[in-house]
């Protein structure tokens, strides 16, 4: 029995820790507080590594993990991950989206009601031995507008609850329809519209190039005067700098910030202010929460490693297990098809495509084309190629990639074609599965021929003749290499033929080099699958 091992490099739930324990095929360290240095030493012989906020996995700690299958992320945001190097490196990218959603909607409103009716100050002075009842005037919040910018699970749960605090609710998210801002009872707006309208602005927008220091100088400008700012999202969405001085002038009246640029925020002049609110980074600090993302992405980690279903993967598309299933078969065709194509070119590839015809087409194009350009790169390249990595391996290469869907085939239920274009020319494979499950070649280019893709194989391209198959064949026999299956395809109106042979071993290259001297060969190639 094969063990897989797992790197638990943060503090994650006792429930995560003990399903990951419970799995006979999986042996999971718990070891936190490691630095760079320290991950890059432990992490070799790890299969797997989960993290939450803590732990940064670097490209340095990427390259150091030998063994690296999946990175798992207890909690939404993958900004301590080099998510980039990673799909270089083929190693898929796992998050827990849902877990802490409810949690953090609720701190959010924590941070709205706080700032409205200055409820830390208020203590702070009570204990401090005060009573300053005018000091600390409020506002309502009904009639008030909150303007939401990201409008993913967290920003509709705080737009519904604020809705049910009669407030008004704008929302800004380019992702999102019309048709869902109307369902939802929330306005959708510009992000400038927003700005100049909300009373309180709340961040709820992952943390990417495009969103980096969204609240910058001009921005927190054109927010409404007077308005307030909450960021319980990321802490990299805010130019804290220019949030300082918006503050100090008076021109928002308030902020509350869960997340900072830099955690902790240490000299951060914030932290002079009276009128912000700091929390340090509790948007996902609930019982709830922490189980629910502990026991997810261990259980997420465990279906990946043992199933290849890539549940919330940042990197790859979703399969549920149910379409995984249905999808193998044709995943196997792919992969058997794109190593034939690859060992048939000789030549730099500049564009691959992938097309599904009769009952393929109701399946998931993506995977099964990924599948095949997994096998034409794993043929032609050393480098370790999967399904996370292969698109962003071959845009490398300066290959432009296609996926289609046809109609029906003519002769068989459902087919998938292989394409690729080297030079001038176009080079094509087709297969099926026969009984819905075992993968056959059906075509090479204007070749019909059926041929089984198993085992090894011999292929040939010869002029069509009296003895050649029987050259082929008494070379073979000379070395001890039996013939287990021979199949021939020829084009009308042509002096060429193929020949796809099962053979028992593969050939060494000096029996390869008398094959090619046989005179009527063109072409020889061999292919293991």
């Amino acid at each position: 029995m094969t063990v897989k091992h797992i790197l638990v490099a943060d503090k994650i739930s006792p429930e995560g820790k003990a399903f990951l324990d419970a799995q006979r095929t999986l042996a999971a360290d718990c070891i936190t507080g490691l630095d760079e240095a320290a991950l890059c030493a432990q992490i070799g012989k790890y299969h797997a590594v989960v993290v939450r906020s803590a732990t940064t996995i670097t490209a340095k700690v990427i390259d150091a993990a030998a063994r690296l299958e999946v990175i798992g992320r207890a909690g939404i945001g993958v900004d301590n991950i080099d998510v980039q190097h990673a799909t270089g490196r083929g190693i898929v990218v796992l998050n827990t989206p849902d877990a802490n959603v409810t949690t953090t909607a609720e701190l959010t409103l924590a941070h709205l009601f706080s700032l409205s009716r200055n409820l830390p100050q208020a203590n702070s002075s009570m204990k401090a031995g005060h009573w300053e009842r005018t000091r600390f005037m409020g506002v309502e919040l009904a009639g008030k507008t909150l303007g939401i910018i990201g409008y993913g699970h967290i920003g509709r749960i705080v737009a519904a609850r604020a809705l049910a605090l009669e407030m008004q609710v704008l929302a800004f998210d380019p992702f999102v329809t019309a048709e869902r801002f109307l369902a939802d009872g929330v306005t959708g707006a510009s992000l400038e519209g927003l700005l100049d309208q909300a009373d309180y602005v709340s961040l709820h927008c992952p943390l990417n190039d495009k969103t980096r220091n969204i609240m910058d100088a001009d921005r927190l400008q054109a927010m409404k005067p007077g308005a307030r700012l909450i960021n319980c999202a990321r802490g990299g969405l805010v130019d804290e700098d220019a949030l300082y001085a918006s503050l100090q002038s008076g021109h928002l009246s308030g902020a509350a910030l869960d997340v900072f640029s830099s955690e902790p925020p240490d000299n951060s002049p914030l932290l002079t202010l009276d009128n912000v609110l700091l929390t340090p980074h509790l948007g996902a600090s609930t019982r709830e929460a922490q189980a629910a993302a502990g026991l997810e992405i261990a259980q997420q980690i465990c279906i990946y490693l043992q199933t290849g279903e890539p549940i919330n993967a940042i990197n790859l598309p979703a399969v549920s297990s149910e379409e995984l299933a249905k999808l193998q078969p044709y995943l196997a065709l792919a992969r058997r098809l794109g190593t034939l194509l690859g060992h048939l070119i000789p030549e730099p590839v500049r564009r691959f495509e992938a097309s599904l015809l009769g009952e393929a087409a109701e399946r998931d194009l993506h995977s099964i084309a990924t599948e095949g350009l997994v096998g034409l790169l794993r043929a032609r390249m050393s480098m370790e190629v999967n399904r996370v990595n292969a698109k962003h391996v071959a845009e490398q290469q300066g290959m432009s990639l296609i996926e289609t869907r046809g109609g029906e085939h003519p002769d068989y239920h459902s087919a998938l074609g292989l394409s690729v274009w080297h030079g001038d020319r176009e080079t094509r494979v087709i297969g099926t599965l026969f009984q819905r499950r075992y993968a056959r070649l059906i075509g090479i280019n204007d070749y019909e021929i059926e041929a089984v893709l198993e085992g090894q194989l011999l292929v040939t391209r010869h002029t069509d003749q009296p003895g050649v198959i029987a050259a082929l064949s008494n070379l073979l026999a000379g070395a001890g290499i039996n013939i287990s299956r021979m199949q021939l395809g020829i084009v009308s109106d042509s002096d060429q033929a193929i020949a796809v042979l099962g053979v028992s071993t593969p050939l060494d290259d000096t029996l390869m080099d008398e094959l090619a001297r046989i005179e009527a060969i063109d072409k020889a190639i061999q292919v293991s699958l």
